[in-house]
């Protein structure tokens, strides 16, 4: 019988790609299924890599036949909220839709895992200062709206199925892989220690601050801000836990403490050895002021231990992606 594989959706993107590569690295077979829309074929330094959309039934009942898929690991995905409050359909068409027709073939095909790359945004403006995975989802913008509908339909077909997933809420994702192979290549990328790296890299001219008026310290807003190579790993370990077994849950991904935008450009500031040019703007639309993980729960259930949990080593390896990426 041909080896099982493992299908990655949205695999040539930012996130994806720091899976693949440790999927990859790990031994796994992976095939990657991307249309390149934001992706690059150049990050995919594993696997098979097959351009196309997920959303296509015909092509993915293929994929998940032929390569005898095992686990659907489901990256792709508009991701930028201030987009998805202006073009709200858009982000209910591929997200949510595109969603569903993926999930169909899996239960067509019998996959027998399914790990779902979903946000922090589902929770809306918690109350209190940190959201853990009980807190109620009362997202604010389409964005996160769509990722939670997903998650929907994702519980349900499991409880009418063999399927068992991992959904996992990402806090803001930052970093590049540390050797810089691949990292965070997304043009017109909108999230801030993308962009004050590539201020400091000369890439752009400025970075606006998004809201002074915050109800917080220093009147911006505060994340929680998580390696992508720790995210990554994360991943894997979700793999591994539903191969052994494991029931389906839902997991917080960050670390569970907080910056502010000002705290943020000021260690780029440091890292970097020079000033940002900085601008100061009103809020945008979706974004609430402050959003930090509970996530005592990935430790506890998958085992997980991050490596890179350090502003500075986000920051550092940000910039140096920044500096030497070659596209």
């Amino acid at each position: 019988m041909q080896e099982r594989s493992i299908l990655v959706t949205g695999g040539a993107g930012y996130i994806g790609s720091h899976v693949v590569r440790q999927l990859g690295e790990s031994g796994h077979r992976v095939v990657v299924l991307d249309n390149l829309s934001t992706g690059f074929k150049e990050a995919v330094i594993h696997g098979v890599l097959v351009v196309g959309d997920s959303g296509d039934p015909l092509l993915v009942s293929r994929l998940l036949r032929e390569h005898n898929i095992e686990t659907v690991m489901h990256f792709a995905a508009h991701t930028v909220v201030p987009e998805s409050v202006a073009l709200p359909l858009k982000y209910y068409g591929n997200n949510t839709c595109k969603t569903r027709n993926l999930l169909e073939c899996c239960a067509e095909h019998g996959v027998e895992h399914f790990v779902f790359s979903s946000t922090a945004a589902v929770y809306g403006i918690p109350e209190g200062a940190c959201a853990h995975e009980d807190t109620a989802t009362r997202p604010i913008n389409p964005y996160g709206t769509s990722k939670l509908m997903s998650e929907w339909m994702l519980r349900d077909l499991a409880a009418a199925s063999t399927l068992r997933f991992v959904v996992l809420r990402y806090f803001n994702v930052a970093g590049s892989d540390p050797s810089c192979r691949i990292g965070q290549s997304t043009r017109n990328a909108t999230l801030l220690i993308k962009v004050a790296a590539e201020v400091a890299a000369g890439r752009r001219a400025s970075l606006a601050i998004f809201g002074t008026d915050f109800p917080t310290p220093d009147g911006t807003g505060i994340r929680d801000y998580i390696h992508v190579e720790d995210l990554a790993d994360a991943h894997v370990k979700s793999l591994e836990y539903l191969v052994s077994g494991g029931e389906s849950t839902t997991l917080n991904c960050g670390y569970g403490r907080g910056y502010s935008v000002r705290e943020v450009i000021a260690a780029v500031e440091k890292a970097a050895g020079q000033r940002l040019e900085v601008r100061e703007g009103p809020r945008r639309a979706g974004d609430p002021p402050v959003l930090v993980a509970e996530a005592d729960r990935i430790r506890r259930v998958l085992g997980w231990q991050p490596r890179y949990d350090d502003l500075h080593t986000i920051v550092e390896t940000s910039l140096r992606w920044e500096r030497n990426r070659a596209y």
